[in-house]
């Protein structure tokens, strides 16, 4: 039996994503992406295949990133994306499927067209592009000369993955399928994103999202003008919306002030007001993840009933809310973590990509008129066939009445008879979760010979607003304690090794990982991934923490001084005995490369046995976009560190 390696996660597997059902329900589109070695830069094409995965075909060659396919509301072609790295632009295509025919370029721009949306009567397309106001004809440098001088006067000049941005921002551009003139709709001062045609083509909705993104409005643009109304309070939150078919409301989930929860809520267009209709969403709407997931948007299937793609318990489900009522049913779920949202236009078919806790990157179809789910794509069975995942259990901890939903993974090849390391692995949030989906790392750790655990602590998303609002102004509290009984949990059993304990964890993992070696010393090893290290210095470095530090550590640095030294690892990090490795990124600017910097400093200076690994050019989202050579590199390390200090299975 084989093992998974990280250069079998990075380089042989493949994702099929961003599924999209033809407007008559026969075919899909989508897109298949790979890593190159040859070129260290990931790839992707776009598929054509029937709605059961049958008779898939490649339908674009040229171009090293072709992705964002969109059926014409007619079905007789697809806009896509196509970028290419070596001209350095971004061009619109379309392409029809059942004619013969080249792909037809509509629009070209030096920076990364995305956010397609055809108009109802196909005339047009919308699109969303990065716009410089101050070089809006996207020139390039001169050769030769030395970078200009930044200067800005805005909290929100840097964002994560986008580094530098300061007044550019991405703003709805439309372009005329048949002559090409585009014209540049919003001229706004932050991003739009997302632009949705209503039914009757006169407006688009758009998010805009500010302060980095922690609030956000909804924007109406008149699609003639360019005329924009904003909706929704300034530190509100809009995570995901959709037109109702007649196009006199918006459904949106989000809040009106800065919660880890979301409500949903309707905005009736002619009267101008919002109504809420719920007060406790007990799911998780999927609004993506910024810069390079979108969010799931919701559809309606009539006037009353719209379908959510939304997470419960670290589970995706397919659930019919009542706009009327406020009745919210599941439709379908299974164990799965999905996203996207698309459908045909009768609503019968829903295309999503999805992982598992056996699967990763395949396309799955859930038939709405059958109930019959399945999935229609296999590019990774063979792989891991060859190198099966980890079989898992799931489990419960409960501390003061709140219970904790935890995992537990196992070797394929595991023996009951030997004893064997054990690595506790922290989400990131702290408002993420974990749950059935397929995890590189803890996939490659436990095909390796370690047991994997993981679990939601008290502050994680999918459970509620009130379970997620625990954690708030307490971090390194009762969510460090629940993870530490989590780990206790899982000691319990006979097959684990409490003499060999590991515990790794990224960006909010980050955190923890660091906040728990310096409470205790029961680790052996760790691994630090981007951690949030030092709340003072973090807030006034991070892209998001002027707003968000606030929401979460109860006020700015001189406001809350004694809190943000008690809640950084930073201030008992002088005791940490436990060999860690730090791993970062360059250019991260949610966690920046400072806090990395500052836990090796004082690492070293308590002794320990520490490591720093810094990526050049790395966000804080390299796991899922930096060079493929990077991220095996991160693989190779995370494993080898705790295989050189803990070892493997043992009689």
């Amino acid at each position: 039996m084989g093992r998974l390696t990280p250069d079998a996660l990075v380089y042989d597997t493949v994702s099929a994503g961003d599924p999209q059902v033809s407007p008559d329900g026969s075919r899909l589109v989508y897109v298949v992406g790979r890593a190159s070695r040859e070129a260290d830069a990931g790839t992707s094409q776009v598929w054509l295949a029937d709605i059961d995965g049958g008779n898939a075909r490649q339908l674009t060659w040229a171009g090293e990133r072709n992705r964002e396919p969109r059926w014409s509301p007619d079905g007789r072609s697809i806009a896509f994306v196509a970028a290419d790295r070596l001209k350095g632009s971004s061009g619109l295509f379309v392409l029809p499927i059942d004619q013969p025919g080249e792909a037809r370029e509509l629009a070209r721009q030096r920076r990364a067209i995305g956010h397609l949306a055809w108009s109802p009567d196909g005339r047009s397309i919308a699109y969303t592009v990065e716009v410089d106001p101050v070089n809006v004809d996207e020139q390039p440098a001169p050769d030769g000369h030395p970078p200009k001088v930044k200067v800005t006067r805005r909290l929100d000049y840097k964002q994560e993955n986008r580094g530098w941005v300061n007044d550019t921002r991405r703003q709805v551009v439309v372009v005329d399928t048949q002559t090409s003139q585009r014209r540049t709709l919003t001229h706004e001062s932050n991003d739009v994103l997302y632009p949705q045609w209503s039914p009757d083509g006169q407006t688009l909705a758009a998010r805009i999202p500010l302060a980095s993104g922690i609030f956000s409005q909804l924007a109406l643009i008149d699609a003639s003008t360019g005329a924009v109304r904003w909706i929704g309070p300034a530190r509100g939150a809009v995570g995901v919306w959709a037109w109702s078919p007649r196009s006199d409301r918006i459904l949106f989930g989000g809040d009106t002030e800065p919660t880890p929860g979301a409500d949903l809520f309707v905005y009736d267009v002619q009267q101008d007001a919002i109504r809420r209709l719920t007060t406790d969403l007990p799911v998780a709407p999927d609004t993506g993840f910024p810069t390079v997931l979108p969010p799931s948007q919701p559809v309606w299937l009539n006037e009353a009933e719209v379908l959510l793609h939304a997470s419960r318990a670290g589970e995706s489900g397919l659930y019919r809310f009542n706009v009327q009522t406020g009745d919210l049913q599941l439709e379908h779920a299974g164990r799965s973590m999905n996203a996207g949202l698309s459908v045909d236009r009768e609503r019968r078919y829903v295309a999503q990509t999805g992982s598992t806790l056996e699967s990763l990157g395949e396309i799955m179809v859930f038939d709405r008129q059958t109930g019959h789910a399945r999935t229609v794509t296999d590019n990774n069975a063979t792989l891991l066939r060859a190198a099966p995942p980890a079989s898992w259990e799931r489990f419960d901890v409960e501390r003061d009445g709140t219970v904790v939903e935890a995992w537990l993974l196992k070797p394929a090849d595991f023996d009951p008879a030997k004893k064997y390391p054990v690595i506790l692995d922290v989400h990131g949030g702290p408002h993420g979760f974990y749950g059935y989906g397929f995890n590189n790392m803890q996939q490659l750790l436990a095909s390796n010979g370690f047991v994997v655990v993981f679990s939601n602590p008290r502050g994680s998303g999918s459970y509620g607003r009130d379970f997620a609002e625990m954690v708030r102004c307490d971090w390194g509290g009762e969510d460090y304690l629940d993870l530490m009984a989590v780990l206790d949990a899982a000691l319990e059993r006979p097959f684990v090794d409490a003499t060999r304990t590991g515990i790794w964890g990224y960006s909010y993992g980050g955190y923890m990982t660091a906040w728990a070696i310096g409470q205790s010393d029961r680790f052996q090893a760790a691994v630090c991934g981007a951690p949030c290290f030092d709340l003072e210095s973090m807030y006034g470095t991070s892209d998001i923490s002027h707003a968000w530090g606030p929401l979460q550590w109860g006020g700015a640095p001189h406001e809350a001084s004694e809190a943000f030294a008690a809640h950084s690892p930073s201030t008992f990090a002088h005791r940490t005995k436990t060999p860690t490795l730090i791993m970062q990124g360059e250019a991260d600017e949610r966690c920046p490369i400072g806090q990395g910097e500052q836990m090796f400093v004082a690492l070293s200076q308590a002794g320990c046995e520490v490591e720093f690994a810094r990526y050049p050019g790395g966000a804080h989202a390299m796991l899922r976009v930096g060079p493929p050579s990077h991220r095996a590199d991160f693989l190779t390390r995370l494993l080898g560190w705790f295989s050189d200090h803990l070892g493997g299975p043992r009689p």
